[in-house]
């Protein structure tokens, strides 16, 4: 008895739902919106994120109703633009515009409620973080203090590479690896630890760290129809289960900093932070800094993975490129040491394995995703305010009509 209740009270607060919905969008109808393809009744598009990535039919669907489209995703409007030309003016009339992003559950929660370098809305405030990131965290004076530390992460895994084909030539899954070297990079940077390898000094905070990580890559990304009609997140306590990721992960971060607090003094990125807490407490509080760590952690691990897998996947589908590859490196810096940073610069056909990389296959396909603050044009509709607009990289950085061999 109680069960239908139960379901007959859900069905009603549904129909309420949708009943007001479709008359708020009623009294909100916007001419000269950008074409968009036949939508289901109530969810609109929303369906299209269902199977990821979005990329490729986002293409199909430019070609045949043009470089700007829109779709209905649940209770929010979304514009997706294909085309160079509408983006340099995304990029120059419609910067400051375009310049805030949507306001999803993950960065409400994860994103200390839209705090971080990523979400924060433009203002001074973002512009305080950017100055934190440009100056304390990715000047080149701060980044070759830990030159050490990525040289020897290299070499960690080049040594693991090497005993696990000692004897015979042997299937490895750089992936998994990759992710690793990143990962242990950027705590060794951070806090001076490392959660993976042979060196894990603290086993029970390694697995915890490693768990925490796996739970955000599996809740991250732009496609959680929960984010578009809300009543889905109370159907299936998505937001709930963010809320207690967030406690654990907050308690983790918080625990990096207060130990790195109780060091008194050390050369990781935290322990920086902290020094200028102590003269800035007003820009440099402890939800500052585990903001900008999350931001590290989940905008440059993933990232950085994947780029290093498929270059590796193009260059041994390609041995003639891989050979002029190995070719420019004997030649530049010998075959009696590993390449450094510094001799990158030496390296332009290296270079251009990795930008070509960068091309066919960048990491984030749509970028991040953009909100509109006001109405605005773009392409020659409009497009009104609190509309998410995405770009398809992937698909201008294979238009052929800008590449001679896309």
């Amino acid at each position: 008895m109680e069960e239908s209740t139960l379901f007959y009270s859900s069905l009603a607060l549904l129909f309420l739902f949708l009943a007001f919905n479709l008359l708020f969008q009623s009294k909100h109808r916007h001419e000269n919106l950008p074409p968009s393809p036949l939508s289901l009744p109530i969810i609109g598009h929303l369906h299209l994120l269902i199977n990821p990535p979005l990329h490729r039919p986002f293409l199909q669907l430019s070609k045949k109703l043009g470089p700007v489209f829109s779709l209905r995703l649940g209770s929010r409007l979304a514009v997706v633009v294909s085309s160079l030309s509408v983006i340099q003016e995304c990029l120059t009339k419609n910067d400051i515009v375009l310049a805030n992003r949507p306001n999803l559950l993950l960065s409400k929660h994860l994103g200390y409620n839209h705090t971080t370098v990523v979400s924060a809305p433009y203002g001074d405030y973002w512009r305080n973080l950017r100055r934190i990131c440009t100056i304390e965290i990715f000047s080149p004076n701060r980044l070759n203090k830990f030159h050490g530390i990525r040289k020897d992460e290299v070499r960690r895994l080049l040594l693991k590479l090497s005993h696990n084909s000692r004897e015979a030539f042997a299937k490895v899954e750089l992936k998994s690896m990759f992710t690793d070297l990143i990962l242990n990079n950027l705590m060794r940077m951070m806090a001076g630890k490392i959660y993976f390898g042979e060196d894990v000094s603290d086993d029970g905070e390694a697995k915890e760290f490693r768990e925490l990580i796996a739970e955000v890559v599996e809740y991250s990304g732009a496609g959680n129809p929960a984010d578009y009609l809300p009543i889905l997140n109370w159907a299936g306590n998505y937001e709930k289960k963010l809320l207690e990721l967030f406690k654990r992960m907050d308690g983790f971060l918080q625990g990096l900093i207060d130990e790195r607090r109780n060091a008194n003094g050390g050369n990781m990125m935290i322990d920086h932070l902290l020094s200028l807490q102590e003269s800035e407490p007003e820009n440099y509080t402890d939800q500052t800094i585990k903001g900008l760590i999350v931001v590290l952690l989940f905008a440059g691990t993933d990232t950085s993975a994947v780029t290093l897998e498929w270059a590796m996947s193009n260059l041994l589908n390609n041995p003639e490129v891989l050979k002029k590859a190995k070719a420019e490196i004997d030649a530049q810096v010998g075959e009696e040491r590993l390449i450094d940073e510094s001799d990158i610069a030496k390296l332009p056909y290296l270079q251009n394995i990795m930008s070509e990389t960068l091309r066919l296959y960048p990491a984030a396909p749509l970028l991040v995703p953009h909100k509109t603050s006001d109405d605005c044009t773009i392409g020659g509709y409009n497009v009104p305010s609190n509309t998410i607009v995405l770009i398809n990289a992937w698909a201008i950085q294979r238009d052929p009509e800008l590449w001679d061999d896309p």
